[in-house]
């Protein structure tokens, strides 16, 4: 009879490590299931919807992202919208038509995926696509890259919070001639962290002017374009020049094609 409760006691016992075990760990499982269920329907949103800047995660992206998540297509009314009067002023001699507006991924410093948004000739498309989707294979850091429309088509604004971007007909800097920016033939990429820097007699002119203590490029920080570059280097095989490569004047940001 003893022996029979001891064996009941034990049982007894089991039973409530069990509870005390088992179902505080089901709950966090529980729990970590739900939040990883409402982040991946989050990235769902976001993707969908293309909210550009937004960050999402990599079980998102494995999830959710086809075949839109580098694409190029024609300017949507949505997007032309937000371009009129923008990037696309009144006086654009650039046809609508002749633009693509692009979707990719990058990765950002600390190693986050965002989604970024660009606007380019449809002549370079294809080109630009192919170089993101490489510098996404290789976690290239890319901080930001929305339309510079969200800053009003201000570029000096645009690049001081180290925007990508492409597209805005514009001038080029103190002058009255079209940047290939107007044609959608160029692209800045971390232009907070690679100005454009012409020095004179005058001083030292430098765009934007927060890139002022990144003109030194003997310098190690994030963001930093240089020659020997994964960035420089995709850009050059398919026909683009780099700006760090002019001679009266350095863009550090800068690719572009002219042919």
């Amino acid at each position: 009879m003893q022996a029979r409760q001891s064996i009941g006691d034990v049982s007894e016992m089991a039973i409530s490590l069990n509870r005390i075990f088992f179902f505080p760990l089901f709950s966090l499982c529980f729990l970590a299931n739900a939040q990883s269920l409402e982040r991946l329907l989050a990235d769902e949103s976001k993707i969908s919807h293309w909210q550009a800047a937004s960050f999402v995660s990599e079980e998102g992206v494995q999830a959710f992202c086809d075949q839109q998540c580098f694409s190029a297509s024609p300017i949507a009314d949505e997007i032309f919208d937000r371009m009129k009067g923008n990037s696309y002023p009144a006086n654009c001699t650039v046809s609508r038509e002749k633009l693509r507006y692009l979707k990719v991924l990058h990765y950002t410093a600390d190693n986050r995926i965002r989604l970024g948004e660009m606007v380019v000739n449809q002549a370079i498309s294809q080109d630009v696509l192919d170089v993101f989707k490489i510098l996404f294979k290789n976690r290239y850091p890319i901080e930001k890259m929305v339309l510079i429309d969200n800053y009003g088509a201000d570029d000096e604004k645009s690049m001081s919070e180290n925007n990508s971007s492409a597209f805005n007909f514009r001038f080029v800097q103190g002058t009255r001639v079209l940047s290939n920016h107007s044609h959608g033939m160029a692209i800045d990429i971390n232009p907070l962290f690679n100005p454009y820097v012409v020095k004179t007699d005058k001083g030292t002119f430098v765009s934007p002017k927060a890139g002022m203590p990144y003109v030194d490029r003997e310098q190690n920080f994030v963001y930093k374009i240089s020659a020997d570059d994964l960035c420089v280097q995709e850009f050059k095989k398919r026909g683009f020049e780099w700006g760090g490569d002019w001679k009266t004047r350095k863009d550090y940001q800068h690719f572009e094609k002219t042919k």
